[in-house]
Parts: structure tokens; C-alpha cells; sequence
């Protein structure tokens, strides 16, 4: 409970109509897309601007108060889950482009943006922001640039971080930073704007970014195969991509595909039923490609790895084969699946997949499996499924022991516990597995240099 005069201070800098104190709001701001952890913020607070923001955080130092950065909340993680009472700065008003400068092809905009209406604004403008997922309609730019968001066209655009050519924040002390100021080139010292792209709001509050953007890509056709095993995947891959420029090679599997059409009413791509599926997209700008493409398939055909295919002949169809791929994760959210974004390179991907299911399938038989991902860039999301007999909280509790022997078998491949979600809350307990003792007590370092009284987004990404 905040006292009448914080409450007070609080009005001041954002106005009584931007102070949030109902419950319904609380809760409504106070959580992700996480349902382990019940949200408990003692207040929510909507600023306006960057001297607002800066206000916030220096009365949180004053009174020792704990903040929590909230973007469109569609984390996966608890990155912005405020459990603990502390104050939720939600940054839904700062949306509006500040800038854009054609010669550049840069766009400065508040934090607060929501990604598609960016994707909305690029192609306004005949250009292209490439950074593309499923959450596209309600994530915001600052909560994309905070976990450095990835999604489905990394294997040719790379992740979020690739894109961002500048930011202002303002750090746990109440300083605000204007990081690198759009500059292609800038060997200046150390580039604190790639400390905060990923930092998950624990060093600081990003307010303002610039954006670059990039030429629109050429008409696409996509593929979707169905494939015999998943070491064959690595052979379509291969063969593919060592003779046309890939855009995307996504995969998912027999159950994620039979969840996909049964609750979202999707046709099946083929009538053939395949233990796995890659979805490919290339920019077909000439004859010679689509002809390659089709060549390469036929390859693939003979060699075994492929059983059956489909070509895209619209841009109708294309988007309805996306559909296959884009709609699972929200559709596995009728079964409160305990989610692992992981990764490993390309070429561990099918020993490490294999250990997994022996793994679960010995240790865990009740639980269902459901796997699909990003596979040109070494991206797994594991869903386990939760049996209906069970209670949220066994669970959890089970899923939590799974978690800590999938992450022994990543620190064995030398993967990651995180690919693109984020540590946040899900995911700090298995830190080790993924960074060394001396890296986390570094990063605890940067951490205070940034953030000297430790309000900012605390008990996130490590304790």
C-alpha cells in the first residue's frame, strides 16, 4: 500500500487520469503471458515522456521503490510480472513516431509502439522492419528491443538487436542516456546500447529507439514438406540453402500440426502424414529460382527426406501454409503448456532433440510433447503439454525438474536456456547452464554500475 504521500507524487509527474490503483488495472498490467505467478503491483503508472519517466525513477530511488517496465506484456518468461508490490511503469502512450528520415532509412519512435504498427509504418513509407512473430498485433518495440526479440525471419535478418541503431533510456540511477544516435559507424569505447538491447528492463528503462529500416523483399513463394525424421530436416536445409537465399526454414511436428487444423479449423497442407514439417520461404523474383526450387525439392524427394510437398501458387496460399506455423503457439495455450525456448547449433539440433524425448519419454510419460521452431538459426521451442488429471501447481512443479535436466543436456551441447524469449523469472534458476559463475557475477556488476539501488525490475534474470 502506498502512502498519501508517494500517491501524491506519483499525480504530480503523471497526472491522476495516468495513476492506476484499481485492482482490475493492477492485475491487468501487473502480468505477462506467463500463468505461474499472480500479479500484485501496488500501483500502475502510464508516463508521457522521457522527463517523466526520469521523474518516476528518481522517486523510486528516493523511497526505495521497486519498478517494473511493461511493453505489451506478451513475455513468455515473468520478465514483466510485478508480484512483489512494486510499481508497473507501463509504456502504452509513448507510441508515436518522433522522426523518420528517408536518406537514412531511419525511424526514431517511443518505446511504447506497438511492432506491427512499425511494420505498418515502414511499408507506408515502400520500405520494410523484417523483426516478425506471432505477437506482432500486441508487443511493444521496447519490450521487443529488452529481450532482443527474434521470430521467424532471423535465419536472413537477424534478431532484433541487428535493427537498432539508437535508443534513449534512463538507467535505475535516473540518468538518461542517448546510446549511439543512429550511427552506422561509431568506434567510440564500448557501445552501451547492445548492454541494454536483451537486458530485460533490469539496467534501465528504454524510452525512444531509432529503428533502421530496409528495402521491401521481392514476391515470395513458400514450401511446405513433409519430412521422414528429423535428421533429415538438416539435409533439406542443406541442400536448400547452399543454392537459394532463405528467408525463413521453420519446423514443427505431427502433433503441433494435428493441434493446429483440429482447434483453428486450418486444412492440412497434404493428405500424407509425416512425422515432421519445414516450411521454407525465398523471394522468387525470377523463373530460374522457382526452377532451382523445384529441382532442389525433386532431390530431396529421391534421396528420402521428403515424402510429400506443397508450392505456394498465391500469395492466399502462401499466408494460409504460414498459418500452419504462426498459429501454433497460440493454439497450445488450450493445454497451459510449460514452454522451453532453447537453442543449439544447427548441426547438434538432432542428437540433442533425440535425448530430450528419451528423456521425457522415460522420466515423464504422462506428458505430451509438441515441438516446432526456428531451425535455419538453432531455435527449439519444446512445449509440454499438461495432463488434465494433473494440477497446475504438480505441474509446474514436475516441469520445473524437467527444465533442470533439459538444462544439463543443453549445458552438454553447449546450447541456451534462452534463445529469444528472455531469463526473467521461468528461466533464472537455470542460468548456470547456459553462463558461467564468473560471467553472472559480471553481469550482477553491470548491473550496479547501471542500476545502484537495484529497483529496477528486480529478482529478474538473476537474484
Amino acid at each position: 500500500m502506498l502512502s498519501e504521500q508517494i500517491i501524491t507524487r506519483l499525480t504530480d509527474i503523471v497526472g491522476a487520469q495516468r495513476l492506476l490503483l484499481e485492482q482490475d488495472d493492477l492485475q491487468r498490467f501487473g502480468i505477462d503471458r506467463t500463468t505461474i505467478w499472480k500479479a500484485n503491483p501496488c500501483a500502475v503508472v502510464l508516463p508521457g515522456s522521457v522527463e517523466e519517466v526520469q521523474q518516476l525513477v528518481l522517486l523510486a530511488n528516493e523511497f526505495n521503490l521497486a519498478i517494473v517496465p511493461s511493453g505489451g506484456r506478451t513475455g513468455l518468461s515473468g520478465g514483466a510480472v510485478a508480484k512483489d508490490g512494486e510499481i508497473v511503469v507501463a509504456m502504452d502512450r509513448m507510441n508515436q513516431v518522433l522522426d523518420f528520415n528517408p536518406m537514412d532509412r531511419c525511424v526514431t519512435l517511443g518505446a511504447g509502439m506497438i511492432t506491427s504498427q512499425l511494420q505498418d509504418f515502414a511499408e507506408e513509407q515502400g520500405l520494410f522492419y523484417p523483426v516478425d512473430f506471432a505477437s506482432t498485433g500486441s508487443s511493444q518495440i521496447g519490450g521487443n528491443i529488452a529481450t532482443n526479440a527474434g521470430g521467424i525471419n532471423v535465419i536472413r535478418y537477424g534478431m532484433t538487436r541487428e535493427w537498432v541503431m539508437g535508443l534513449k533510456v534512463v538507467n535505475g540511477a535516473g540518468d538518461i542516456l542517448e546510446l549511439n544516435r543512429g550511427l552506422v559507424k561509431n568506434n567510440t569505447g564500448y557501445d552501451f546500447r547492445h548492454l541494454f538491447i536483451g537486458s530485460e528492463g533490469t539496467l534501465g528503462l528504454i524510452c525512444e529507439a531509432t529503428i533502421q529500416l530496409t528495402r521491401p523483399p521481392a514476391d515470395s513463394t513458400v514450401l511446405v514438406l513433409g519430412i521422414d525424421n528429423f535428421p533429415a530436416i538438416l539435409d533439406v536445409l542443406r541442400t536448400f540453402s547452399t543454392e537459394i537465399d532463405l528467408s525463413a526454414f521453420e519446423f514443427f511436428s505431427q502433433a503441433a500440426l494435428d493441434k493446429v487444423t483440429e482447434h483453428r479449423g486450418h486444412a492440412k497442407p497434404f493428405a500424407t502424414q509425416t512425422p515432421f514439417y519445414a516450411l521454407l520461404e525465398f523471394e522468387t523474383a525470377t523463373e530460374s529460382v522457382m526452377d532451382k526450387a523445384m529441382a532442389l525439392f525433386e532431390k530431396c524427394m529421391e534421396e528420402g527426406w521428403v515424402l510429400d510437398g506443397v508450392l505456394s501458387q498465391s500469395l492466399a496460399q502462401a499466408k494460409a501454409l504460414w498459418k500452419l506455423r504462426e498459429d501454433i503457439s497460440e493454439t497450445l495455450w488450450h493445454w497451459q503448456p510449460y514452454k522451453n525456448d532453447i537453442s543449439v547449433r544447427v548441426s547438434r539440433m538432432p542428437d540433442f532433440l533425440r535425448e530430450v524425448d528419451e528423456l521425457v519419454a522415460s522420466r515423464y510419460p504422462d506428458f505430451e510433447l509438441v515441438w516446432y521452431g526456428h531451425i535455419g538459426d538453432g531455435n527449439l521451442h519444446l512445449n509440454i503439454l499438461k495432463p488434465e488429471a494433473l494440477s497446475n501447481e504438480d505441474f509446474v512443479a514436475k516441469c520445473g525438474n524437467v527444465s533442470g535436466e533439459i538444462g544439463q543436456l543443453l549445458a552438454k551441447y553447449e546450447g541456451s536456456i534462452s534463445a529469444e524469449h528472455g531469463v526473467g523469472l521461468l528461466k533464472k534458476d537455470y542460468l548456470h547452464y547456459s553462463r558461467s559463475p564468473l560471467e553472472i557475477e559480471l553481469m550482477r556488476s553491470i548491473k550496479k554500475a547501471f542500476d545502484p539501488n537495484s529497483i529496477l525490475n528486480p529478482g529478474k534474470l538473476f537474484d
